[in-house]
C-alpha cells in the first residue's frame, strides 16, 4: 500500500485521539530529581517533536546537585504509546531498518562487540531494547559462537527472531522479565536504551539479576554533558524529545553501577560518538522553513503545490546538507576524543 493511502487510513484514529487533547499524555511534574532525589532543579530547555512533528511541547530539567537531565513533566503510558507509534514500527519501520542497516551503525556495532570480546568470550548475550535485532546480527560476525537473544516492547523483536537476527525474542518490560532470566546471560547490552526508560535504576537492577557472576553489562547512552548539546541547544539530536526521558552523566552511571555490585572496567566516549550533530541540527533548522509533509497526525493532506514545493526545496538544499554531513565526518577524529562527543560507553562486570 502506498504511504499516502496508509496515512489516510490512520488519520481518523489520530484525529480522534488528538481531539481529547495532549494534556493526558503527561504525568504531574516532579519537584525533585528522579536520580538523586535532590530538590534543586533548573530548566534545561523547552522544545517540540523535531523528528516526527507530532503535536506537543516538552521540557527538560537539570538537577543542580548531580547533573541528571530528565523530561519534566514526563510522558504517561498513554503519551509513550502515542509518541512511539509509527516510529520504530508501522509507518516508520522501513526508515528505522535503513538506519540500523547503514554503514555507520554497523561500524559502531562492530566496535562495541570487539570491545566486549577483548574482555570475555560470552556464550549467551541479551540485547535489551533490540528493536529489529540489527546489533545482534552484526555482533555475531565478531562473535560467531555466541547465542544472541533480544528484548523489546515493540513487534520488531518478534520480527528479528523470525528473520534469524536473534535466537529468542522477549517482548515486554525488562524489569518484569529479568527475574525469570536469573544468571542466564554472560552479557547484557543496552544500546541507546536506558535514556528511553522511566526508571533507569530499575533497569540496572534487572541487568544485575539477568547476568551470571562475572558477566558484563555494556551500555551506550547520549552524554548530557556534551559541549555539542550546549552549543546546538534544542537542535542537538540526542535530546531526542519526546522519547528520551532520562539523560545520565557518566559519573552518575558509574557510581550507581558500583553501588549495585558492578566493577566498571571501561568508561569512554571515543567509539560511542555518532558523527551527525551538525547535519541533524542543520536539517531541523531547515525543516522549520518547509511546507509540512503528510502525516496521519496532521489535520489533512497538504495540497499538491505544498508537496511539490517541499520536494523542490529539499532537493535544492541537498548539496548544503551533504556538505555539513561531510564536515561532521571531517571533524569526527577530533570531536570523538573530547568533550564534544555526543555519547559514551560503559562496560561493567557483575561482581561475586
Amino acid at each position: 500500500m502506498p504511504d499516502s493511502e496508509r496515512i489516510a487510513e490512520l488519520r481518523p484514529a489520530y484525529r480522534e485521539e488528538l481531539a481529547r487533547g495532549t494534556g493526558r499524555f503527561f504525568l504531574p511534574p516532579r519537584t525533585d530529581c528522579p536520580w538523586c532525589l535532590g530538590p534543586g532543579l533548573r530548566r534545561k530547555l523547552r522544545t517540540t517533536d523535531l523528528i516526527q512533528g507530532k503535536p506537543g511541547e516538552f521540557v527538560l530539567d537539570e538537577c543542580t546537585g548531580c547533573g541528571h537531565v530528565f523530561q519534566n513533566p514526563r510522558l504517561s503510558q498513554d503519551g509513550l504509546d502515542f509518541y512511539y507509534r509509527d516510529f520504530y514500527d508501522g509507518l516508520g519501520a522501513e526508515t528505522t531498518a535503513k538506519m540500523f542497516e547503514g554503514s555507520g551503525s554497523r561500524k559502531r556495532f562492530r566496535a562495541s562487540a570487539r570491545a566486549l570480546r577483548r574482555l570475555a568470550r560470552p556464550r549467551r548475550w541479551l540485547d535489551v531494547g533490540t528493536s529489529l535485532g540489527h546489533f545482534c546480527a552484526t555482533a555475531r560476525e565478531e562473535l560467531p559462537d555466541t547465542a544472541f537473544d533480544g528484548l523489546d516492547l515493540g513487534e520488531g523483536v518478534e520480527l528479528a527472531a523470525k528473520e534469524g537476527r536473534i535466537e529468542q525474542a522477549y517482548r515486554g518490560l525488562f524489569t518484569e522479565l529479568a527475574q525469570g532470566m536469573a544468571g542466564r546471560y554472560d552479557v547484557v547490552s543496552m544500546f541507546h536504551y536506558l535514556e528511553h526508560t522511566p526508571d533507569p535504576h530499575g533497569e540496572l537492577v534487572a541487568a544485575h539479576a539477568a547476568l551470571a557472576p562475572g558477566g558484563h553489562l555494556l551500555i551506550e547512552v547520549p552524554d548530557p554533558e556534551s559541549l555539542s548539546g550546549r552549543l546546538l541547544g534544542r537542535y542537538w539530536l540526542p535530546w531526542f524529545q519526546p522519547q528520551h526521558l532520562n539523560m545520565i552523566p557518566r559519573r552518575n552511571l558509574c557510581r550507581r553501577l558500583r553501588s549495585l555490585g558492578f566493577t566498571v572496567v571501561v568508561a569512554e566516549r571515543r567509539d560511542a560518538h555518532i558523527p551527525a550533530d551538525l547535519v541533524c541540527a542543520a536539517w531541523f533548522l531547515f525543516d522549520r522553513l518547509l511546507p509540512r509533509d503528510d502525516a496521519p497526525w496532521r489535520a489533512g493532506r497538504p495540497g499538491r503545490g505544498a508537496r511539490a514545493a517541499r520536494v523542490a526545496l529539499v532537493w535544492a538544499a541537498l548539496p548544503f546538507l551533504l556538505a555539513v554531513y561531510g564536515l561532521d565526518r571531517l571533524l569526527n577524529p577530533l570531536v570523538r576524543r573530547g568533550r564534544f562527543a555526543n555519547a559514551y560507553r560503559v562496560i561493567a562486570r557483575r561482581d561475586g
